[in-house]
C-alpha cells in the first residue's frame, strides 16, 4: 500500500479499525434482523446494538492463539456485550461477514474515487472549452497530419474519462452484493429472510447464488473497471509527456518556487506528474490481472483469494485516487504555449491542409486520383523555407483550376476552427470558442 498518501480519505477507508468496524456493522444487521423475525431475544439484538465494539490490540492477542482474524473478532466483540454475546455471529460463517463488509469498503472507496474523477472531468471540460479554438498539429505515426485544437485533444479524454466513470460506477453496483449463505451457500443455518433483512439495512442486495463467498467475478469486473481508468489516464499522460519534450515544447507541467528538475542540470523542468501516472497504471493492469486469476477457487472456496484481495484492494484504489487526482492538479495547472503550437504547425510548411487542397481540386472536376497525385507532387517537391499554400499558387495545373480567394481559405484553418466548435458543442463542452469569439487565435501557412 502507498503510504506516502497526500490525500488521506481513501487511505482512512482501508484502515484496519475501518474494516472491523463494517464488520461489526454487519454483525449488529444480522442480530437485529435475527430478533425482528424472532430468531434470537429482542432483548439480545437490543444490548448487541448498545454494547457490541472490538478492540483492535485484543482481536491481535486472541489471534495469536485462534490463527483466525474473524474468530479472534468474534471473541472481542462478544466480551464487549456480555452474557448476551453469544447470540453475537449467530449462524453465520466467516465469509458471510467477510464478504458483506467488503462490499461496504468498496462502496466507500468507490465514493471517494468518483469525487477525484469528477476533479478530473472538471478540469478536462474547463481546458477543453478554453482551448477549443487553439490549433496545433495532429499527428499520426508521430508525423504531423492534419491540424486539430488541443482543446479538441483534451476532449477526447474527457469523453474517455466519462466511459470509464460509468464502468466503474457500474461495477460498485455490482459488487454492492451482501451475502448471508452460510457454509457452502446452502443457507441451512441462516434463512433467506436474514439476508434479505440485512441487506435491506445495509443497502446491498443479496447474492442471487452464492457458495461459501461471493462470487469473485464481481471483484474482477471492479479490478477490471480500474485498470482501464488507469488506461485512459496513461494515454493522457503519454500525450502530455511527449507535447513536453524540447523539440515539441508545446505545453509545460507546472513548475513551483523552488522546484528543482534535476541534482546535475540546473535547466530542467521533467514531465514528472505525467510520467508517476504511467508508472501507476502499469500497477492497476497487474492487478486486474491479478483479480481475475482469483476468479477460479477451488470448489465451494478456498482463501487463495484472500491474501491476494488483502494487498490489491487496498493498493488498487488507493493508487487509482492518487493518480486520478495528481492528473487533475497536472491539467489544472498546465501552461499551454499557443505560439509554439502555432510555429510547430509551420514547421511542415502548411502541408497539414494537403487533404483540403486535395478535395478543392476535386471540388473542380479532377478525379480524386488526379488530385491525389498533384497534391502529393506538389508537397513532396517543397523547398526549404517554402509553403505549400506558395507552391500551390505558383503552380500552372493548380492555380488555373482555383483562386488566390479559395486557396487562402484552404490554408486559413477556418474549417478545422468551425467543425471543432461544432465537435465540442455536440459532445456537450457548451460554451467552446467559436471562430471570431476574440479568442486569441493564429494563422497557418
Amino acid at each position: 500500500m502507498i503510504r506516502r498518501y497526500t490525500r488521506p480519505e481513501m487511505g482512512a477507508v482501508f484502515e484496519e479499525d475501518q474494516r472491523f468496524h463494517w464488520m461489526l456493522e454487519v454483525e449488529i444487521a444480522v442480530a437485529e434482523t435475527q430478533a425482528e423475525l424472532g430468531l434470537i431475544p429482542a432483548a439480545a439484538a437490543q444490548a448487541i446494538r448498545a454494547r457490541a465494539g472490538f478492540d483492535v490490540r485484543r482481536i491481535e492477542e486472541i489471534e495469536k492463539t485462534t490463527k483466525h482474524d474473524v474468530i479472534a473478532f468474534v471473541s472481542s466483540v462478544a466480551e464487549k456485550v456480555g452474557e448476551e454475546g453469544r447470540f453475537v455471529h449467530y449462524g453465520l460463517t466467516s465469509s458471510d461477514v467477510l464478504d458483506t463488509a467488503l462490499s461496504l469498503q468498496i462502496q466507500a472507496a468507490g465514493r471517494v474515487l468518483l469525487g477525484r474523477v469528477d476533479r478530473l472531468l472538471e478540469a478536462l471540460r474547463r481546458r477543453a472549452i478554453e482551448e477549443a479554438q487553439t490549433l496545433c498539429s495532429g499527428r499520426t505515426h508521430g508525423m504531423h497530419a492534419e491540424p486539430t485544437s488541443f482543446g479538441m485533444k483534451l476532449a477526447g479524454f474527457w469523453a474517455e474519462l466519462h466511459r470509464n466513470r460509468e464502468r466503474l460506477v457500474a461495477a460498485l453496483e455490482r459488487n454492492a452484493i451482501g451475502k448471508l449463505s452460510g457454509a457452502v451457500g446452502t443457507y441451512s443455518t441462516q434463512s433467506f429472510e436474514v439476508e434479505a433483512g440485512v441487506c435491506r439495512r445495509l443497502g446491498l442486495k443479496p447474492e442471487s447464488i452464492a457458495t461459501q463467498v461471493v462470487p469473485r467475478d464481481r471483484h474482477a469486473e471492479l479490478f477490471v473497471a480500474l485498470s482501464l481508468l488507469g488506461g485512459g489516464l496513461e494515454r493522457l499522460a503519454v500525450e502530455l509527456r511527449h507535447l513536453q519534450r524540447t523539440e515539441l515544447g508545446e505545453v509545460i507541467e507546472a513548475f513551483t518556487p523552488g522546484q528543482k528538475g534535476s541534482s546535475a542540470m540546473p535547466h530542467k523542468k521533467n514531465p514528472i506528474s505525467a510520467e508517476n501516472v504511467t508508472g501507476l497504471s502499469r500497477l492497476l493492469r497487474g492487478y486486474a490481472m491479478t483479480a481475475l486469476e482469483n476468479i477460479a477457487l477451488w470448489h465451494e472456496r478456498d482463501i487463495s483469494h484472500s491474501s491476494v484481495e488483502r494487498v490489491i484492494l487496498p493498493d488498487a484504489f488507493i493508487i487509482a485516487d492518487y493518480a486520478t487526482d495528481r492528473m487533475a492538479t497536472l491539467i489544472e495547472g498546465l501552461y499551454v504555449d499557443r505560439e509554439r503550437m502555432l510555429g510547430n504547425m509551420n514547421l511542415s510548411g502548411g502541408s497539414l491542409m494537403s487533404s483540403h487542397l486535395l478535395l478543392a481540386l476535386v471540388d473542380t472536376g479532377l478525379s480524386r486520383e488526379e488530385a491525389y497525385t498533384e497534391v502529393q507532387r506538389l508537397a513532396h517537391g517543397l523547398k526549404v523555407g517554402e509553403t505549400l499554400r506558395e507552391a500551390a499558387g505558383r503552380d500552372a495545373k493548380v492555380s488555373q483550376r482555383l483562386s488566390e480567394k479559395i486557396l487562402d481559405d484552404v490554408f486559413s484553418g477556418r474549417r478545422h476552427r468551425e467543425s471543432i466548435a461544432a465537435a465540442l458543442e455536440r459532445a456537450g463542452l457548451h460554451g467552446a470558442a467559436r471562430p471570431g469569439s476574440g479568442h486569441r487565435e493564429g494563422k497557418s501557412t
